[in-house]
């Protein structure tokens, strides 16, 4: 069911009327915000994505579809993205960057580290976002598959098997002698 602001806004979005995105902001920020940091750790980084965020709202504004998503799962799905893009550009501009310092004199072995503690988050991102999306949704946002299902608006059956697909893929990075056999 649609509350009323969310017609309203959806309304001023497809007359592209400015008000929309002050009603974004002050019913929406704070949320995607929330999803943002998740993804982003630096508070200034995470503003930044924010900002681009309600950009690209406004730009895709009359693409938007209320009968194949809920306004925040749009929004959601435009403030993950724009985080991981971010995450990603921030990674290729530092993978081109010159290392004087990097030696691969020492080699370290994937079981002398302590999986619990590698980073997920740059592993995740590795992984077709449709999987991204409901690992994140399940272990990050704490929801369960059938909270994830009713706010992605995806199948509890097809939740359970990007699930199941997704760890799969995760452990062929994290444990990649074990999947071989």
């Amino acid at each position: 069911m649609i509350s009323p602001i969310e017609k309203q806004i959806i309304s001023l979005l497809k007359n592209s009327d400015k008000k929309a995105i002050s009603l974004l902001y002050e019913n929406y920020a704070d949320s995607l915000f929330g999803v943002i940091k998740k993804v982003i750790a630096d508070d200034d980084a995470a503003q930044d994505v924010l900002q681009e965020t309600f950009v690209k709202v406004w730009r895709y504004a009359k693409k938007y579809d209320p009968t194949k998503a809920k306004l925040f799962t749009w929004l959601y799905r435009i403030a993950y993205n724009t985080a991981i893009d971010k995450i990603r550009s921030q990674k290729k501009k530092k993978d081109n960057e010159v290392q004087m310092e990097t030696s691969s004199v020492y080699k370290v072995t994937s079981n002398a580290l302590n999986q619990d503690v590698l980073d997920i988050k740059k592993h995740l991102s590795s992984l077709d976002e449709k999987y991204q999306i409901v690992i994140n949704a399940l272990f990050f946002e704490g929801m369960t598959q059938q909270e994830a299902s009713d706010e992605l608006e995806i199948p509890l059956g097809t939740i359970k098997s990007r699930l199941k697909i997704g760890l799969r893929e995760l452990k062929k990075i994290y444990d990649p002698q074990q999947t071989k056999s």
